[in-house]
């Protein structure tokens, strides 16, 4: 009997008004999701919002209630427009104060001095809230309930990700498979295609076009957790393939990327 693989899904929420605005360009949301497809968490939905409380707190409450997992970015800084603790914090209904375990981890970095009421805010958490250290500049992210919260500082993020990832529920890996050929355009095997779609419903089943030396391609990218159901759909797909591509042409396949 074939057992049921276990999912275990996300969403990120991305936070800053820099996002929107394009003054900055988000380098988070790719690097989340690629690193929770390998570890076997299904990103499902991601949101950009402003730093705006109503907002975050409408957003959060509405993937946290839909998904295994909340991850955010973006927020958790020293200025007047880093509210987004103070919105998790109302979103659980919790209190917030400067945290002594948060504010002992500013102080490997901070001497007591410039500890002011600017660089405290990095030290308020959430009442109940578990800390995820930051190797890289010390001041912390945190975990409340499924949501996880990080900086919006790509190298800042990437640490804090690597912290708590070993804490989380993961399921079952998605497998992939890249097919793809010279000469194969989606107009001609949109049909054909879409015909095996349906006959491997256990398959996830994209097209990509791509153009390389002046010539359009397709990129074929079949996804499964069930290694037998996309092993089958595979060869259907390369034998299709094998009769669409540019004569002398060769069929591309690449697992796992």
């Amino acid at each position: 009997m074939t057992s049921t693989p276990d999912t275990v899904t996300a969403a990120i929420l991305v936070i800053g008004d820099e996002i929107l605005s394009g003054r900055t360009k988000d380098r988070n949301i790719g690097y989340i999701a690629e690193y929770c497809t390998t570890i076997g968490i299904d990103v499902k939905e991601v949101r950009v919002v402003p730093d705006e409380e109503d907002e975050i707190v409408t957003a959060l409450n509405a993937l946290r209630t839909r998904y295994t997992y909340v991850f955010t970015t973006g927020g958790i800084g020293p200025t007047h427009d880093d509210i987004t603790a103070d919105c998790i914090a109302k979103a659980f209904g919790v209190s917030i104060d400067v945290d002594p375990r948060a504010r002992a981890m500013l102080l490997e970095r901070i001497p007591e001095k410039d500890l002011n009421e600017a660089r405290l805010r990095m030290a308020r958490i959430p009442a109940g809230a578990d800390l995820i250290e930051n190797p890289v500049s010390k001041a912390p992210g945190f975990m409340i309930g499924n949501v996880i919260t990080m900086a919006g500082v790509p190298v800042v993020m990437q640490a804090m990700l690597d912290v708590v990832a070993p804490r989380l529920k993961t399921g079952t890996k998605m497998l992939q498979v890249s097919i793809e050929a010279p000469g194969m355009k989606e107009g001609d095997i949109g049909t054909p295609y879409a015909a095996l779609a349906k006959a491997h419903p256990g398959v996830i089943m994209g097209s990509y076009p791509m153009m390389q030396d002046g010539r359009f391609w397709t990129r074929l990218v079949l996804r499964s957790k069930d290694a037998a159901l996309l092993a089958a759909a595979e060869t259907e797909v390369v034998a299709m393939a094998e009769t669409h591509k540019a004569p002398a042409a060769v069929v591309t396949v690449t697992r796992g990327g």
